[in-house]
Formats: structure tokens, sequence, C-alpha cells
């Protein structure tokens, strides 16, 4: 069934009359008083992913057959919902989807992976398209569907996520194509804009690993903007509301990512989308996911994204927003790039470019590529080295103290095997420096004069 094919339309059920919406508009403190009670928790929020969501454990293996099979299933699952329309192609024909649900008066407009290789957000847009069909019937969902419109454009380039890539099939950055429109993807984004008029829109990215916020440097998993309109960064009210919603979400999201919760440079950038929607009437939220420090760190940074965007969108249904605290937006620490992947610290290295050994700190920055093997898409960590000296003012997603150990490079060695130091002198195939792919020995003195291996970074 083709994309465009499939309709639906609201149910009476979850419908507020014109006139309810006249009335909860012309009476905005009663209203807030009314709801704010009954607002959602973000622990409950929290709760009902653990035990409900449905997005993949590794999101940038999705590519855009998978999004299209679980966009037709949300269709069909709730017919009387959603409503998803075809609203383009990407260059390479790939269909470009626009999902509505609710009958508000507010129009809301979010779009994701506008970068083929930011995935995290599209998967928990699947779980809130799941929390919204399971809970429908619930007094939070069905004031958020009665106040609201939502739009949302779960991958606005399938191309670039076709290879796991940020820019389009032509090599361009969506998001620095807003004034040329020269990528069909941005042309879509703008008409979509143009013909929804939203009162707020929801930008949603993932950022470096290498980012960080805070001193000491902890990894930034979410970065909020309030995204600006002119160099200035002049005020508006649609400003002043975008601030207010990040401060939603920062209070939402502080008790899972304590001290993880960064603010993004809110430079003008005249050619990005978020900034030119903001100027052309539509205030724009980005919000971008980063680092989290686990072996497997998506299903916590989905985790936030879901709680992230629920709140700020119950937010805006009960006028709560209307009372956040600007403030709390504006005392996020801003971002950094202090952030390593691993961090050994203390180690003396023998680089083996036969150089004298010594004390070093070695910084590893990594990306995750996505590579097709035996017709199966795969995960793969690139690895590289990206500093190296004294970098005590850094952070990391692991580190290891090499106190007392020798670096060196990997000569074949096995985890665990007793081995002699070798000599510094001598120049080998291998060595450590910046720039060059990990490939390390941490050895630590053993008996007679032995070293064992601890451990193998590559």
């Amino acid at each position: 069934m083709h994309a465009s094919s499939i309709r639906s339309t609201l149910s009476r059920s979850t419908r507020v009359t014109a006139a309810a919406a006249v009335l909860l508009l012309a009476a905005p403190a009663v209203h807030a008083q009314r709801v704010s009670a009954a607002a959602i928790a973000p622990q409950e929020l929290a709760r009902i992913w653990d035990a409900e969501h449905v997005s993949p454990a590794q999101p940038p293996l999705m590519d855009h057959a998978e999004v299209m099979r679980r966009l037709a299933a949300v269709v069909s699952t709730a017919t009387d919902l959603f409503t998803m329309e075809k609203i383009g192609e990407s260059i390479e024909g790939r269909s470009i989807n626009h999902v509505t649900v609710g009958s508000g008066p507010t129009a809301v407009l979010l779009w994701s992976q506008m970068h083929g290789d930011e995935p995290t957000a599209t998967a928990a847009l699947f779980d809130f398209f799941d929390y919204l069909t399971r809970h429908r019937g619930e007094a939070a969902v069905q004031r958020l569907l009665g106040s609201l419109t939502l739009h949302v454009v779960p991958m606005l380039n399938p191309d670039g996520a076709e290879r796991f890539q940020r820019r389009n099939a032509q090599s361009i950055d969506v998001n620095r194509d807003a004034l040329r429109l020269q990528t069909p993807e941005g042309q879509i984004l703008k008409a979509l804009r143009d013909r929804l008029n939203p009162r707020v829109g929801f930008n949603l990215h993932n950022q470096n690993w290498r980012t960080s916020v805070g001193d000491p440097p902890k990894p930034a998993s979410i970065s909020l903007l309030s995204v600006a309109f002119d160099k200035p960064r002049s005020e508006s009210p649609g400003r002043t509301l975008t601030k207010k919603l990040c401060a939603v979400i920062r209070d939402a999201l502080e008790p899972f990512a304590s001290g993880q919760i960064g603010r993004y440079g809110d430079e003008f950038e005249v050619r990005a989308f978020g900034d030119n929607l903001t100027l052309w009437g539509t205030p724009v939220v980005l919000i971008e996911t980063g680092p989290w420090p686990s072996a497997e760190p998506d299903p916590a940074l989905v985790r936030l994204n879901f709680i992230a965007i629920v709140s700020a969108l119950d937010a805006l249904a009960t006028r709560r927003v209307d009372k956040a605290d600007p403030k709390r937006y504006e005392t996020l620490p801003v971002n950094e790039s202090k952030l390593f992947y691993v961090l050994v610290q203390n180690a003396t290295v023998i680089n083996g470019a036969g150089v004298p050994p010594y004390t070093a700190d070695i910084g590893i920055i990594a990306n995750r590529r996505v590579r097709t093997v035996e017709g199966r898409r795969q995960i793969q960590m690139a690895t590289n080295i990206d500093d190296m000296g004294d970098l005590r003012s850094s952070g990391a997603l692991r580190t290891i103290d090499a106190t007392g150990a020798i670096v060196v490079p990997d000569a074949g060695y096995e985890q665990g095997a007793l081995v002699d130091l070798p000599d510094w002198k001598k120049r080998g195939e291998i060595t450590i420096a910046v720039g060059q792919g990990v490939r390390i020995a941490l050895l630590r003195p053993d008996t007679d004069g032995k070293y064992r291996v601890e451990m193998i970074l590559k």
C-alpha cells in the first residue's frame, strides 16, 4: 500500500468542539489551573517507556523500508487516530511522509532525521505514536490530542539514512539549504511549514559524541536550543515560548540525566532551517541527542527523547508552559567539545617511532558507521587517536587508569599473555600518534622481568 493512500480521521470521542476550543483559549488561567494537577509526571513517562516501548534497540540500523513498515503499522492499528500522506520524494525516489494526529487548534510540527545518520528521535517518535494509541482513553492523551494537532515527519532524509550519512544523495547538508532550496527534502519541509503555519516546531537531531557539558566535563546527552532568528539573537514572543519549552524539557529530564543536559550554541545560522522557520513565524526548539556513558547507549537516549517530546507537548496542551521560567533554559551550561570515547590516563608510552618513553594521556574518539554485510546492516565502530599529552581537563565515556603501565603499539598480542617489553629504540610498522587508528596494548609489570598484556584497544 502506498503511503499516500493511507487515510484516517480522528475519532469523535477524542475531538473537542470549536466552541470548546474557543472557551479554552479565552480562559487560559482557569484552563491551566484545571489541568495542571493532571500533568504527566516524567517518572510516569519513564515507567511507561520501560514497559511498552516499541523502538528498535539499535536505531542506526533503521532504513527507509523499516520506517515505512512501522508507519503503515501505526496507521493501520489506529485508523481513526492517524493520517499519513506522502508529501514528496527524495532524489532517489524514496517517499517522505507526513503523519497527522490530533484535532486541536494549535498546530505543532516535528521533524526528524534531516541528517541521515541522526536516528535517535525517529525511534522515539514510534514510541510516542504507540503511547498515543495505547493510552488514547486516558485524560492526558485526550487533552493533548484535543488541544494540539501534531504534524510529524519521521524521516526527512531517507537517502542519507540509507547510507547512514549526514548529507543527502546530492551530498548537500539539508539543514543548510533553507534559502537556496536545491534539495527536494528542503523544498518539502519548506512547503509543509508554509501550508501548516504551525505555532511551534521541534527540530530533532543527534550531535557529536565529543560534545560535553560542565566542569568537569560530562556527556552532553541532551542539548537544547531556543533557535534565534537574527544575528543579535533578539527576543520575541516566539523565542520566549521556545525558551519556556526548553525549560520544561530540562526539568523533565534532569532526574534521569543529571548534569548531562546542555545548551546548544545559539549563534544565528542564516542558511539553517530552524533559524529560518523561526524567522518565518514558526519558532523552533532544537533537541540534540548526544553521548551516553554505556556500551549500549541507544535505549537510554531514545527514552530521554520520548520523555522530552511528551513533556513538552503536554506542557503546550495544558498551557503549563506559560508558567515555565525561561531562566531554567538560559542557565544551562553551553556545549563544549571536551569528551573522549576512551581516555587512557597517566600511561608510560612507547610509541613505536624510536623515541624515548614518555608519560601521556591518550584521547580516543569514535564514530559509528553502518555497513551492509551479506545483505544485513551492521553497526561498526571506527576509532582513532584524537589527542595525546596532558588531557586532565577532558572527560570521557570510559576512563582507563594506566598509572604504572606501559602502552605500546599492538603487535598481535593476546590479552593475558606474558611478553617482553619492546625496545623503544626500534621503529615499528605501527605507531601511537594523533590521527592514527587505535591499535594499542596496555602492559603491566609481572614476574621475572616479563609484562602481562592487561588490555588491547583497537
